[in-house]
């Protein structure tokens, strides 16, 4: 009966795809509609052609596949993240790399910047928190995944929205807010999926076996949960024509601004840093072969996140026409924030004590104790930028970029490549990583690279600053605007071959990780399902 239903589903879903982009009004909706109709039509037959096999489903048994298929998806979308993001890097370095004009060029700097953006939070991050929540939910709760193929639904559903907002982009459709840039249909759809997700969470943990719920998943419920809630909230939109991309926003001006940034430094605070804090409780102890430093500090840590940072986003708005004591709130909350993100970091770091040694034979330990390391420096640089005397001079240069790239590729992405690395033996049943040389070979290359990126950016951003309020005996401007971009342009080419190295080392791990599904011996009894216990 279920198929049925769905087939009916799918059928609708691709007709309206084919008449909406019949009656499209501008060109990124028009394609939205066809990818739209050919996932629906995909699946339709997909459907078909599987109706009456025989489904056996062994519920003590965990659901790994999805997993498998998220390990997939991150490695794939972080390669392609990375790589938009060396092209925009060498875009600001060298113009000529920019094709196009502004209003039409597909490979420009105006509309590859947020596809980079998008495809590295929430496409190679999104899939990464999707991948690890589902894994450590079943294990830390000894249960499969509830909803039977809902998860399937959130997997392949967040691969489509990937799809629709990366096309939209390049095709000019976006809203212009900054980590909030997809059109309003794009917006409903994740809503969907991103519901359906907290379903599977919640319900996996309401079914749970093992009595206690560990801290991991207290912190990627909160990211689930205040994800949910910042994304419906900042996009709260009236669509102009049910045939085409245009909206009008609910909230305009300073209203939208505080609104925005509410989102936008929160994205960051649960969707960058609480989620992916969950994957640091469960791989680290795991790699390490030791128990958290202290259970009772990451309880602490974790109340003391969650109420401190949904506070923190008006630090956005210093000098802006925000009401001073709102930015001001947003200053004393972020600067509060620096005890709990230390007080994690120092729980992640410590949970090595007794296992350093592991640091001179495991490149993967190394890996993530790095990552812990730019945790703790981007959430002490974070704070102390919210300052209004430092804002005033970092707000608006590439220090922001520097300080966000530290904790993005630091922090998210080694974290992530740990993860992917603890993950693809198990998942696969091999005996262990291809080869762990090329593990240390990523290691540098990442590591190297995200400082090359990082000071390049601290120094250009400083700078940038200093010229912008330097004046003469008379009180006027010292430096255009120009003159300041073309001081940047050595920092800029550094900065590209930061980001190449960094792209160069997630390619040595996709290939290492192929190698060891291709080429590693399976473990004894390999091919059966793991139990749920």
């Amino acid at each position: 009966m279920w198929d049925y239903v769905k087939l009916v589903v799918l059928g609708v879903v691709a007709l309206f795809g084919a008449i909406a982009a019949n009656y499209a009004h501008d060109l990124a909706y028009q394609v939205n509609a066809l990818v739209v109709m050919l996932a629906a039509g995909v699946t339709f037959l997909w459907t078909i052609r599987t109706m009456g096999e025989p489904r056996t489903v062994n519920a003590n048994e965990y659901m790994d596949g999805v997993v498998r298929a998220g390990v997939i998806a991150t490695s794939f979308w972080g390669v392609v993240g990375f790589l938009v993001g060396v092209v925009i890097a060498f875009q600001l370095a060298f113009p000529a790399l920019n094709l196009g004009n502004v209003t039409e060029g597909v490979l420009n700097f105006g509309r590859l910047r947020p596809l980079h953006t998008s495809a590295v939070i929430f496409a190679f991050g999104g899939n990464a928190l999707i991948m690890s929540a589902f894994y450590i939910v079943q294990r830390t709760c000894a249960t499969r995944l509830w909803g039977g193929n809902l998860a399937w639904f959130v997997f392949w559903g967040w691969q489509v929205m990937i799809v629709l907002a990366a096309t939209s982009y390049v095709l000019g459709g976006t809203q212009g807010k900054e980590y909030a840039e997809t059109v309003w249909y794009i917006d409903w759809w994740i809503a969907i999926v991103w519901v359906a997700f907290l379903f599977v969470f919640m319900g996996t943990l309401i079914k749970r076996k093992e009595p206690h719920i560990y801290v991991a998943n207290w912190f990627l419920l909160s990211m689930i949960l205040t994800v949910a809630m910042l994304h419906i909230g900042n996009n709260l939109q009236i669509p102009v024509s049910i045939w085409g991309s245009l909206s009008v926003p609910l909230f305009s001006g300073v209203q939208d601004a505080m609104v925005q940034w509410w989102y936008g430094h929160n994205a960051v605070g649960f969707f960058l840093t609480a989620g992916f804090l969950g994957m640091m409780y469960y791989f680290v102890p795991k790699q390490a072969e030791r128990p958290v430093y202290s259970y009772k500090l990451s309880i602490i840590h974790f109340w003391a996140l969650i109420f401190l940072y949904i506070w923190a986003g008006p630090h956005h708005l210093h000098y802006t026409a925000l009401p001073d004591w709102a930015a001001t709130l947003g200053m004393v909350f972020s600067v509060m924030l620096w005890m709990p993100s230390w007080g994690g970091m120092i729980n992640g770091l410590m949970t090595l004590s007794g296992a350093w040694d592991k640091l001179r034979t495991d490149p993967i330990i190394r890996m993530m104790v790095v990552s812990i390391g730019f945790y703790g420096m981007s959430t002490f640089e974070g704070p102390m930028m919210s300052i209004k005397a430092v804002n005033s001079l970092s707000h608006y240069t590439d220090w922001t970029i520097g300080h966000v790239h530290s904790g993005a590729l630091g922090w998210n992405g080694m974290i992530t490549f740990g993860a992917l690395y603890f993950l693809t033996p198990r998942l696969w049943n091999r005996d262990g990583l291809y080869s762990l040389r090329l593990v240390s070979w990523h290691f540098w290359l990442a590591t190297i690279g995200i400082v090359l990126y990082a000071s390049a950016m601290w120094v250009t951003g400083i700078m940038e600053g200093l010229m912008w309020r330097e004046v003469d005996a008379n009180g006027f401007l010292v430096n255009a605007f120009a003159d300041t971009v073309a001081a940047k342009y050595p920092m800029y080419v550094v900065r590209g071959l930061g980001g190449v190295m960094f792209l160069a080392g997630s390619l040595i791990m996709v290939y290492n990780l192929w190698m060891t599904v291709r080429a590693q011996p399976e473990k004894a009894g390999a091919g059966a399902a793991v139990p749920a216990e």
